[in-house]
C-alpha cells in the first residue's frame, strides 16, 4: 500500500473496505525519516495548554505528506483536547497552510466555528519559532468516586433519561423514562423532564446532598456549550434557557446542593475506572455516534473534549465524509451505527425496508445473532478499523484499558469486533500495550447514573 509517496506495510485491511488507509500506519511510516522538529500547541480556557512535539520532513518531495500529516495532527488534537487557539512552532509554510484551512471559507472552517462557540472566544492560528514553544499547562480534575451521603445521579440520553437515588454508594431507586429531547424546540420540555427526574429520586431519600449529571455534549463549568439533546432549540432560547439548564433544575431541589455536569463519555470512563480500580482508561461508546471519555493515571477526568467522532482514522482520500463537519475519514463513519450502515450494502444486506438508522442497525444485529456470515463480515471489518484506530488514539492518550460501549458493541457482533481489534493490534502494532474490553458485571452494577451520582464532592454536610 502506498500513500503520498510513502510505502505502508499494512497486513490487515477490512474485507469490506479495501481502500481503507489506516492513519496510524501512515503516521508510523511517515515519521521514520522525518527529522525537522515541529510543535503544535492547542490552548483552551482555564489555562489549559496541550503541546505535541513531533517531526516533519521539510523537503520539497515530501511537502504534500507534511501538509497532510500536520493537518491531521491539528485536527486530532483539537477534537481530543479542545481549544480556540492553535500555534504552529517551527515552520512558516505549515503555519500558513493551517491558518488558511481554519479561516472562514477554509477547509476546516467548521472546526474553527465550533471551537469558537464552545470556548466563547475567537478562533486564532499563530506561528512561533520552534525554540519558543511554550510548556504544557493545566491539570486534570479530581471528579467523582464520592459515594458518601444521599445523591442523585442523572443520565440524560437521546431517547431515554435515567435517574438513580444513591445512598452511601448503593442505588436505592432507579427509573428510566422515554423522552424525545432531540425533537423538541421548546427548552421547557427539557427542563421539566430534568426536574421531574430529580424530584422522583429526591422523594426516595431523606435529603439530597449532591447531584451528578451525565449527558452527551460539551459542558464547561457545568454549563451546556454544545449538546445534541437541544438540537432543535433556537439559538436565542439556547442562550437564555439551556446553558444553565442543569444548574437551574438543581436549585429547585436545594439552593446550596452541589451539582456537577460531565460529558457522558467521561462518566462512562469513570465508571470503567471504578470497576477496574485503575486509571488510564479510555471509554469508547459506539452508538448513534462515537463518544469518548478518559480518566488519567491519577483517576481524574481531564477536562478535554474527547470528541472522537471528529478525529480522523482513515487516510484514504476517497473516504466517506461526515455530513456535519464535511471532513472525510473521521471516526463517526467507522465506530458508530453509521459504520454498520455504510458496510451493509457491501456485504449484500439490503436495509431499504428500515426507516431509521437505529432500525437499520437492528436488522444487522438480528442477522448476526442468527449466524449470517454477511453480518459477521460487517463486524469483522469494524473490528479491523478499530484495531488500527486504537493504535492512532494511543498516540494521544496514555492508556492501559479501553472500555468498548454502545449499541454497536452489543451481542455477538460486539464480541467479534473485540476479537478482531485485539488481533489487528497484536499483528500490526505489537509495541502498543493496551487492553480493549467489554463492560463486566461490576461495571454494570456501578452503571452510568450511579457513576454520575459520585461526581460531586459534598464535603462535610449536616
Amino acid at each position: 500500500m502506498e500513500h503520498l509517496g510513502l510505502s505502508l506495510p499494512v497486513k490487515n485491511i477490512p474485507a469490506l473496505d479495501s481502500n481503507f488507509v489506516p492513519l496510524a500506519a501512515f503516521w508510523k511510516a511517515y515519521r521514520e525519516k522525518a527529522s525537522r522538529p515541529l510543535a503544535i500547541v492547542v490552548e483552551a480556557g482555564a489555562g489549559q495548554r496541550a503541546v505535541l512535539h513531533t517531526r516533519v520532513h521539510g523537503t520539497p518531495d515530501m511537502a504534500a505528506a507534511d501538509a497532510y500529516m500536520v493537518d491531521r495532527l491539528v485536527k486530532t488534537l483539537l477534537w481530543q483536547k479542545g481549544g480556540h487557539h492553535v500555534t504552529i512552532c517551527g515552520s512558516q509554510p505549515l503555519y500558513e497552510q493551517i491558518a488558511r484551512a481554519y479561516q472562514p471559507g477554509g477547509s476546516r472552517a467548521f472546526d474553527a466555528q465550533f471551537m469558537a462557540r464552545v470556548y466563547e472566544q475567537p478562533f486564532a492560528v499563530h506561528a512561533l519559532d520552534y525554540a519558543q514553544t511554550p510548556e504544557p499547562a493545566g491539570q486534570s480534575v479530581s471528579v467523582g468516586r464520592h459515594l458518601d451521603g444521599c445523591r442523585i445521579g442523572f443520565d440524560a440520553g437521546g431517547s431515554d433519561r435515567k435517574v438513580s437515588a444513591v445512598i452511601d454508594g448503593e442505588a436505592v431507586f432507579s427509573e428510566e423514562v422515554v423522552w424525545l429531547p432531540k425533537e423538541q424546540a421548546d427548552p421547557d420540555y427539557h427542563y421539566q423532564g430534568i426536574l421531574e427526574a430529580f424530584r422522583s429520586a429526591a422523594a426516595r431519600m431523606p435529603r439530597v446532598d449532591g447531584i451528578g449529571i451525565s449527558s452527551a455534549g460539551i459542558y464547561i463549568n457545568n454549563r451546556t456549550m454544545v449538546a445534541s439533546l437541544f438540537l432543535k432549540v433556537p439559538d436565542d432560547l439556547f442562550e437564555a434557557k439551556v446553558k444553565d439548564i442543569f444548574i437551574r433544575a438543581a436549585r429547585e431541589i436545594g439552593p446550596d446542593v452541589p451539582v456537577v455536569v460531565c460529558n457522558d463519555g467521561d462518566v462512562s470512563a469513570l465508571a470503567g475506572a471504578m470497576s477496574l480500580d485503575s486509571g488510564e482508561v479510555l471509554g469508547l461508546a459506539m452508538g448513534t455516534s462515537e463518544a469518548g471519555g478518559y480518566v488519567d493515571e491519577h483517576g481524574n477526568i481531564t477536562g478535554w473534549l474527547n470528541e472522537l467522532a471528529f478525529v480522523p482514522v482513515d487516510a484514504n482520500p476517497g473516504a466517506m465524509a461526515d455530513e456535519w463537519s464535511g471532513d472525510i475519514g473521521c471516526g463517526v463513519k467507522y465506530f458508530s451505527q453509521d459504520g454498520v450502515i455504510k458496510l451493509a450494502p457491501r456485504a449484500g444486506i439490503d436495509l431499504a425496508a428500515a426507516a431509521t438508522p437505529a432500525e437499520k442497525l437492528k436488522i444487522v444485529q438480528k442477522q448476526m445473532e442468527a449466524g449470517d456470515e454477511r453480518a459477521a463480515a460487517i463486524y469483522k471489518s469494524i473490528g479491523c478499523y478499530l484495531g488500527h484506530g486504537l493504535a492512532w488514539y494511543n498516540e494521544f492518550y496514555k492508556m492501559k484499558h479501553v472500555l468498548l460501549l454502545g449499541r454497536v458493541m452489543s451481542g455477538k457482533g460486539g464480541d467479534l469486533i473485540l476479537e478482531e481489534a485485539k488481533r489487528v493490534l497484536a499483528d500490526e502494532y505489537p509495541e502498543v500495550s493496551l487492553l480493549p474490553a467489554l463492560p463486566d458485571e461490576k461495571f454494570r452494577r456501578i452503571g452510568q447514573s450511579v457513576a454520575a451520582a459520585s461526581l460531586p464532592d459534598i464535603g462535610k454536610r449536616g
